[in-house]
């Protein structure tokens, strides 16, 4: 039986439809290493760069790309996953994820420290 999901490649639906979502999320279903689940959400805030794509795991960073555009943006996300998921905290530099990606992120949030929050 397979495990739960602990990795999460989130695709907003809001900016260009659900349709369009759904469309990036079945080009990236085969393509993402096991371990991770996909979910459309409403706005995540980058409407002026769509598509926006974010990643997250427990104790690991979090991160939002956009101007997710075409079959080499599908390419690069498909390298980020797997570069993700192996890595210990999710935390990356710029020049270490895809080359594609470089001008492509938007934002990146450490992870939430254990005992920080109540």
């Amino acid at each position: 039986m397979p495990s739960a999901p602990d990795h999460f490649l989130l695709i907003c639906k809001t900016c260009q439809g659900e349709a369009h979502a759904q469309g990036l999320s079945d080009a990236l279903f085969d393509r993402l290493p096991n371990g991770f689940s996909i979910r459309m959400v409403d706005c995540m805030a980058g409407c002026a760069r769509p598509v926006t794509v974010g990643f997250q795991a427990v104790d690991k960073a979090q991160y939002l790309f956009g101007d997710i555009l075409d079959t080499q943006d599908i390419q690069a996300l498909t390298e980020f996953a797997h570069q993700y998921q192996n890595s210990a905290d999710g935390w990356t530099n710029a020049t270490e994820r895809p080359e594609k990606l470089f001008t492509k992120t938007l934002s990146r949030m450490p992870q939430i420290q254990k005992g920080l929050c109540p």
